[in-house]
Parts: structure tokens; sequence; C-alpha cells
């Protein structure tokens, strides 16, 4: 790509952007006259990075892959290299409503991942976790999350705990799944790992609503599915769109926990209806 079919294509794609559908993109390029003078990695990065909750445009996507191919190509730095294959598997892996594409993300996390980069070990282990390329290899996924769990990754330490949970590789454990989740909640409230927040909580409060690994406790049960509300839409309102299930199935656990309870209150009840 030559420079003037560079500038070509970021006007073209300026034209294009409706500051009501993107008003961070529109924000960007009214801040900055001339993004083709910016280094190619931070133009990358940044316009990746805006208006995370809606659809990106085709045009924008097919632009930014073309550009982490050109940093792929031409950078022989490996850690550039490295973490342009994760951004680019992770454009992949999110779609970001224009084009998905599982098998791909993959091909970009492992050349990152022969380079040496752990920064895509936890989408990577997600893909062997949930058959992402047809069938789970649960065996990679234990691996991916046990490495990154060693590193303090929270978000890779609860997944072990879901294995054990299912007897994924592992023999199944639910009183260790419970240990696992609940050693996972004494770091949620930390910067570094209020991204786990929502689905440890969600994990313990299901845990406690089912009996699984602990006691069956319904006033804690409810505590964790609050917490865990909270935190899950802070995560999609953040553009983590892949959490609302999880933002659902939190809200949707409260109202049969407190159906439960207060079947609980009526059962004790012996004076009059006022």
């Amino acid at each position: 790509m030559t420079d003037e079919e560079f500038t070509e294509r970021i006007n073209h794609i300026r034209s294009m952007i409706d500051p009501d559908v993107y008003p961070e993109t529109a924000n960007f390029f009214k801040e900055c006259q001339y993004p083709e003078d910016m280094h190619i990695t931070h133009l990358v990065g940044a316009l990746a990075s805006f208006d995370r909750t809606k659809a990106m445009l085709p045009e924008l996507f097919d632009f930014l892959v073309e550009l982490y191919e050109i940093i792929i190509a031409k950078y022989d730095y490996n850690d550039i290299k490295a973490s342009a294959m994760c951004d680019l598997g992770n454009l992949y892996y999110d779609g970001r409503g224009v084009n998905q594409d599982f098998a791909k993300a993959v091909h970009y996390y492992e050349r990152a991942l022969e380079l040496g980069s752990h920064e895509v070990l936890e989408n990577l282990g997600y893909c062997y976790y949930y058959g992402r390329l047809g069938t789970p290899d649960y065996e990679k996924a234990f691996r991916c999350f046990a490495q990154l769990a060693f590193e303090g990754e929270v978000s890779a330490l609860y997944k072990i705990g879901d294995m054990y949970r299912n007897g994924y590789y592992v023999e199944k454990d639910l009183d260790e799944a419970f240990r696992i989740y609940s050693h996972c909640k004494e770091y949620v409230t930390k910067s570094t790992g209020e991204y786990a927040a929502g689905p440890v909580y969600l994990r313990l409060g299901k845990a406690y609503l089912y009996g699984e690994g602990t006691e069956r406790d319904l006033q804690e049960a409810l505590k964790c599915f609050q917490q865990a509300e909270i935190y899950l839409y802070n995560m999609v309102s953040a553009g983590d769109v892949m959490y609302r299930r999880s933002l659902q199935a939190a809200i949707d656990y409260q109202a049969k926990v407190r159906s439960e309870l207060m079947e609980k209150l009526l059962s004790y009840r012996t004076w009059p209806d006022e």
C-alpha cells in the first residue's frame, strides 16, 4: 500500500463515519487531522478500540486487517509481530458484528504463541475449551489456563475451576471448584481483577444456590448474583458484549432465589393476613 493509497483509504473511512453512531471514532478523526502521520501500530490500536459496543464498519474492519498484516510482514521484532498477531486474532475472535472467524483467530493466536506471546493464551484457551474449531480440546485449554493462572491471571483461574466443576480433562471435583472460585474472589476487588469479578460472582452464586462444593445458602447466593449483575453490566457496557448472556443469567438467578426465599418466609408465617 503506497502512501497515497493509505491516505485515500483513511479519508474514505473518515467520510463514512456517522458521529451519531460512532462518536468516539468521529471524535478521533476530528481531533487528529492527519492520522496517516501516526505510527501505524498506534493508529491500528486506536481505531480498533473505539465504539466497541457498535458493529464495526466493514470497510474499517478490512482496513485494520490490512494494517495488521503490514505490521506482521514489515517488523522484525518478535514482540511487535506477536502483538499484532494477537490483536488481529482478537479482531477475528470478536468479529465486531462484521466478520467473526475463529479459525483465523486461532491461526494468529498460535503464530503469536510461537513467538513467545502469553497475551494470546486466554482467548486461545477459550477457543479450545468451547470447540471454536469444531471439537473441544480440554487438554490444550487446561494448559493455556493453567499457565496464565500460575502467573496470577484471575480470569484463567476461574476457568480452571470450571474444568473441575464439569470434569473436563481433570476429575470432577465440586469442592475444588468452589475453593478456586472463592480464591478468585479475593482478587476481584483489585483493579487487576475487576474484569473477572462478574463471572466469578456468577459462579459462586450458582455454587451457593445448588450447594455445589459448599452448603446451600440462598441469601449468600442472592448477594453473589447481585454483585455479578453489577460487574457484568459494566463489562457489557464497556464493549464486552459476549457477556450479555451471563448478565441475563445473573438477573434470572436473582428472580429464582427471591422466589425461593419468599416461599420460605411464607412457610414461617403464623399470623393472619393484614
